[in-house]
């Protein structure tokens, strides 16, 4: 029977990969990622500090390469159905985007699957850029170390309920679906509470 330690040693074994994968994860995911980098850090494979600090370039990282794909799809194909989709994604989730850029893009930070597309539709509206990095690296500073700390949390969950690895990763799999249910949940909350928002202004 394999315990936790398997996975302990493949992440201490492969530190620098395990890094650079979570710079590139935050980049391109960010939940997900945390949350297992998190559960890593608890088991002693990764260390918490090093964890973060690779979270925070990623993030940024995401953030600046965003907001530049988002001029980009302005200059050169701001008329096609892609366009069109993201304006209708964004406004339906942060129907007063427009009004409120930097409370929507702070939102957006703790809404999964949407802040890809607001950081992208903030460079194709051209957002004021202060306003902008002044929203995304606030809404960061606070989510990063929150998913981390979660993660963390879950490590310590699954690891006082068993020890053998597939039961751990089948618990720390079953708490991230919670998760994942109520950041849906959140987001639905969100939306119902801009919508009753916009009725009484």
């Amino acid at each position: 029977m394999h315990t936790v330690k398997l996975i302990t040693g493949l992440v201490e074994h492969h530190q620098i990969l395990a890094y650079f994968v979570i710079f590139l994860g935050l980049i391109f995911e960010g939940e997900f990622i945390l949350l297992t980098t998190g559960v890593l850090t608890y088991l002693g494979g990764l260390d918490f500090g090093f964890a973060l600090l690779f979270v925070f370039c990623g993030g940024i990282s995401k953030s600046l390469l965003g907001y530049y794909i988002g001029k980009v799809i302005h200059k050169k194909w701001r008329d096609t159905k892609f366009v069109k989709y993201l304006e209708h994604r964004v406004t339906d989730v942060m129907p007063n985007f427009s009004h409120k850029p930097f409370w929507s893009i702070f939102i957006s930070k703790f809404i999964m699957g949407v802040n890809h597309l607001v950081i992208i539709f903030s460079g194709f509206k051209k957002i004021n850029y202060k306003t902008y990095i002044k929203a995304e690296f606030i809404s960061t500073a606070i989510w990063a170390p929150l998913l981390l700390s979660l993660g963390y949390f879950f490590g310590y969950t699954a690891l006082n309920v068993t020890r053998e690895v597939w039961r751990f990763l089948l618990v720390v799999f079953i708490l991230i679906i919670g998760f994942l249910i109520l950041d849906k949940l959140f987001a639905f909350i969100y939306r119902v509470f801009e919508e009753f928002y916009d009725k009484q202004n």
